[in-house]
């Protein structure tokens, strides 16, 4: 098992491993548990495990870098192979293929922060509000755990919001923003095809930021999440359509917000999602009535029954 690494996520990373580490040995699985640094390449081709699971998450462990190195080794992988992670990791490349799959998103826009040096940052804040109106909401567009995230609701608070943006990545994601409830659904594939977990409603007082996601007590989390059977329907198929467009394998875990119109929009979607002690995806596994240590040893026993050892196959035009 792959944790940690140099992300920002590091932490929760960390956390995560440990998690599904203890999970899986409480199953009998035998796991090593090892950080992404100079030492991984010599460690992993001395053990030549039967499988690497990369619970990491920020860049390298969801950009498809580390997954490109397993691969090189001959190893078998859990989880999403590079090609799909790295577009599964761009924000709005992943929106653009949903979109066109028949799914509903927020409008966008992204932007680098190169752009705004040599247009001017006034003049392009400005076409942002006109075009987008307010509230919107500002995003790196490849990162995770809602690091350098703000819900915009005056133009005044527009340049702030793109400056706590960029310091977690170069490229800034702005999409209206969308009222409503906010959900999160896993999806697994124990080999039998992908199927939903049950949806999780997230609801917070204020915003659902780092802090609110890891740190108990300022988030109530109701699984399965408080939806009509039909919207419970919808929200389960967007959250399949998602994983199937992209081209996800074993897991995944989509965010979404249902309007007040019932609409289901898709905000974005995870490889590697957390598996903390607040996470949403252990959370939905449970109310699915799963044991998570044997939930995690299916998907181990899945992977090794159908993972290829070496590289990833270029997809056919």
């Amino acid at each position: 098992m792959l944790a940690g690494g140099l992300s920002h996520e590091r932490d929760v990373s960390l956390r995560s491993g440990r998690r599904v580490a203890e999970a899986l040995r409480s199953s009998g699985v035998e796991v090593s548990v090892h950080d992404v640094d100079a030492d991984l390449i010599a460690a992993l081709t001395e053990l030549r495990p039967d499988l690497v699971w990369p619970v990491l998450h920020g860049s390298s462990g969801e950009d498809g870098s580390v997954r490109d190195v397993v691969q090189l080794l001959g190893l078998p992988l859990l989880g999403t192979g590079p090609r799909a992670s790295r577009v599964a990791w761009s924000k709005s490349i992943a929106k653009t293929l949903v979109s066109r799959a028949g799914l509903v998103t927020p409008e966008f826009v992204t932007l680098p922060q190169s752009l705004f040096r040599e247009l001017g940052p006034a003049r392009v804040l400005s076409a942002i509000v006109e075009r987008l109106g307010l509230p919107v909401v500002v995003k790196p567009s490849r990162g995770g755990s809602a690091l350098g995230v703000s819900v915009v609701q005056s133009p005044d608070d527009l340049a702030r919001a793109m400056v706590e943006c960029f310091a977690y990545g170069d490229t800034a994601l702005i999409e209206r923003a969308v009222s409503g409830v906010e959900v999160a659904v896993s999806v697994v594939d124990l080999g039998d095809g992908a199927v939903a977990l049950p949806p999780i409603e997230i609801v917070t007082d204020g915003p659902y930021d780092y802090d609110a996601r890891y740190n108990p007590g300022r988030v109530e989390y109701f699984a399965p999440a408080r939806l009509s059977d039909a919207t419970r329907a919808e929200v389960e198929r967007v959250a399949l359509v998602a994983h199937r467009s992209l081209g996800l394998t074993r897991l995944s875990r989509s965010d979404l917000i249902v309007d007040t119109e019932g609409v289901v929009h898709f905000l974005e979607v995870n490889v590697s999602p957390g598996m903390t002690e607040t996470s949403l995806f252990p959370q939905a596994a449970e109310a699915a009535g799963h044991n998570l240590g044997a939930l995690y040893r299916s998907l181990v026993e899945a992977s090794l029954a159908a993972a290829p050892v070496g590289l990833e196959p270029v997809p056919a035009p």
